[in-house]
């Protein structure tokens, strides 16, 4: 028989080559082939083979070739066939180990047991049958246009679905028109900035001003496009904003004001107005980075700095905070005059954000999905920051949480000079977790003290508790009282 390759990858998943070449029979030379095929490794235990007829076709062959070379196989026990799952590599059929091959390096072990860096919500609590169940309803009621090239403001149901959710839970005042779907907020920076001389013109050319305290990863992005920040102060009470006027070549700011981070608590009311009128008197520009604000526990609802005034204010939101940072969807919310701009440093068409995982989310959020999502997961969060706060005041008294009232993490204030060592001894006792130093902007004029930032949200369930025990055994002792004077 000449020789042949048959590359089988679309049906059998991955690459794979059966040579028929040798001497005997049609069937003999395929059966040697599978065989050893499966010795060699080419096969796994459980994989599937195509239908003998496709085999058939695929190799030139006789159908009953092909079928009764899968059942010599099956007798001999390198294949399994069972009706409805079709034939399968035995799990048996396992390849001996070659001692030419270099053995695999052991992976390390990993070096935190518990994670309770910020971020991240409590992987485990993905919602994966409602999300599957709406993936589902989308798929089958999706338009054939879905499956060519997308719009670059995203799916109109997307943006349909976020125009009520946003308006309903976080006051923003929008229309599906003003709506652009990105990937992110940091796929939403770069859109805004990377392409500033196309987005937003001169407003986002000049400097701008951010929080002192924040992601530096954020003020990165603006200072690698050229973009200078200016930190603002901090108190309980959140940015100081008047200290703009100060600086009166800033173009905007960059703000976190249902729940800012990593410190914590709303921007007063006042300074939210105040913010808003420096705005319209210097022709500025606020983002506001609405990171967390459906989280919120012992406070009313904060609602968005946006509906003060939607064309002075760039809403920008995602899920990676309430669903997953896997699932790469967000959104602005933009005053008119940048929209074109956003858009066209976007592109035609929509390369960024999967137009099946918007359909997705736009039935998980019109079928109610998303509502019950979000309050099943801040009573669960509610129930974690109890279960620390509670934990510190029993056994490290001198040590108060802040920021508590929402979100998904907590920052531990710790005594002076403390901060490092506290940082040190978590990693020995296998936590990773950041200080609250690392968040510092590094033009900063005024620190916020030492702290830990506690992310509650990330660890599992079941490891939770034991994570905060090892915390506890990480954080420094308090300082001794004083021994009462004698009469």
């Amino acid at each position: 028989m000449p020789e042949s390759w048959v590359n089988l990858a679309e049906r059998l998943g991955s690459d794979l080559y059966l040579e028929l070449s040798g001497p005997g029979s049609r069937r003999a030379v395929l059966i040697r082939a599978l065989r050893d095929a499966v010795r060699e490794g080419l096969l796994a235990p459980g994989t599937r083979l195509p239908p003998y007829r496709s085999l058939a076709a695929d190799l030139g062959l006789a159908r009953n070739t092909v079928a009764d070379a899968y059942a010599e196989l099956v007798a001999e026990g390198w294949l399994t066939a069972r009706q409805g799952s079709g034939t399968r590599v035995a799990e048996g059929a396992a390849p001996p180990v070659r001692a030419r091959q270099p053995k695999p390096a052991p992976v390390p072990p990993t070096a935190h047991r518990h994670n309770l860096r910020q971020g991240v919500p409590e992987a485990a609590s993905f919602p994966r049958t409602a999300w599957l169940a709406a993936a589902r309803r989308a798929l089958g009621a999706a338009p054939d246009e879905v499956f060519g090239p997308g719009d670059p403001r995203g799916r109109v149901e997307l943006r349909r679905a976020l125009t009520d959710y946003l308006t309903r839970v976080r006051g923003v005042r929008v229309d599906p028109e003003r709506i652009v779907v990105c990937s992110g907020f940091a796929h939403a920076l770069r859109l805004l900035f990377d392409g500033s001389r196309g987005a937003g013109g001169a407003t986002l050319r000049g400097p701008f001003a951010v929080e002192s305290y924040g992601l530096r990863f954020h003020s990165d992005i603006l200072e690698s496009s050229g973009v200078r920040t200016v930190p603002l102060d901090l108190d309980e009470q959140g940015a100081l904003v008047h200290q703009l006027a100060e600086h009166p070549r800033v173009r905007g700011v960059l703000l976190t004001p249902a729940h800012q981070f990593p410190t914590g608590g709303p921007l007063h009311p006042a300074r939210r107005a105040s913010v808003i009128d420096w705005a319209r008197t210097h022709d500025g520009l606020i983002l506001e980075d609405d990171y967390d604000g459906e989280f919120r526990y012992d406070r009313v609802p904060v609602g968005a700095v946006q509906g003060l005034d939607p064309e002075r204010v760039v809403y920008l939101g995602s899920v990676s905070k309430s669903l997953s940072p896997a699932v790469r969807l967000g959104w602005m919310v933009l005053p008119a005059r940048l929209v074109d701009g956003v858009l066209a440093a976007k592109g035609t068409r929509e390369s960024s954000a999967s137009v099946l995982d918007q359909l997705t989310l736009a039935d998980f959020i019109t079928s109610g999905q998303y509502d019950r999502h979000i309050r099943r997961m801040r009573q669960r969060y509610r129930h974690r920051r109890d279960r620390l706060v509670r934990a510190l005041a029993e056994q490290a008294p001198h040590i108060t949480a802040t920021g508590v009232a929402a979100g998904l993490h907590a920052v531990l204030r710790l005594p002076p000079g403390t901060e490092a060592s506290a940082v040190k001894a978590a990693s020995w006792q296998g936590i990773a977790l950041d200080g609250l130093a690392g968040f510092r902007h590094p033009r900063a004029s005024m620190p916020a003290g030492d702290g830990l930032v506690i992310g509650y949200s990330t660890p599992p369930e079941h490891a939770y508790g034991a994570a905060v025990e090892a915390l506890l055994r990480a954080l420094p002792a308090g300082v001794a009282e004083p021994p009462a004077p004698r009469p």
